[in-house]
């Protein structure tokens, strides 16, 4: 499902993936519900094909979401608790203690708690799940 949520470079939220054209995608915005299509010169960027930078390997973005999800038990993150940027890195140590301080920036850690509340907003709750069907998707299409 993450597959079909799609971040636009320059342009604030997230978006689903609604058809695709010739030349372009039809998106509608997740925080206003408007169409708009999205040209073959914009940086279109999957939420599946997103990861995290760590210390050991790389984290897909739906696994920082669950491990952000559990540690919230399911709430929003309020984002105006965050003073400075050693806050942010605080938080986010403190569900994924592995990640890389160097290169994962504070912007990247506000992001990913934009998207997160979004997601939420949006009935996305459980996406461990999502990475289960995803895969299990990719095992069905693969030829055997």
């Amino acid at each position: 499902m993450l597959k079909k949520i799609l971040s636009l470079s320059g342009k604030p939220g997230l978006y689903k993936l609604i058809s695709q054209g010739r030349n372009s995608i039809i998106v509608e915005s997740m925080l206003n519900g408007r169409r708009m299509p999205a040209r073959s010169t914009d940086r279109v960027v999957s939420l599946g094909d997103i990861s995290m930078y760590t210390t050991a390997e790389d984290k897909p973005l739906v696994e920082v979401l669950e491990l952000l999800r559990v540690h919230q038990n399911t709430q929003p993150v309020d984002l105006t608790a965050f003073a400075d940027n050693e806050a942010l890195r605080d938080k986010m140590a403190a569900f994924m203690p592995d990640f890389d301080r160097e290169r994962v920036y504070p912007s990247d850690i506000k992001k990913l708690f934009q998207w997160y509340n979004l997601l939420l907003e949006q009935g996305f709750d459980h996406f461990e799940e999502i990475k289960e069907e995803t895969t299990e998707a990719a095992q069905t299409d693969s030829p055997q």
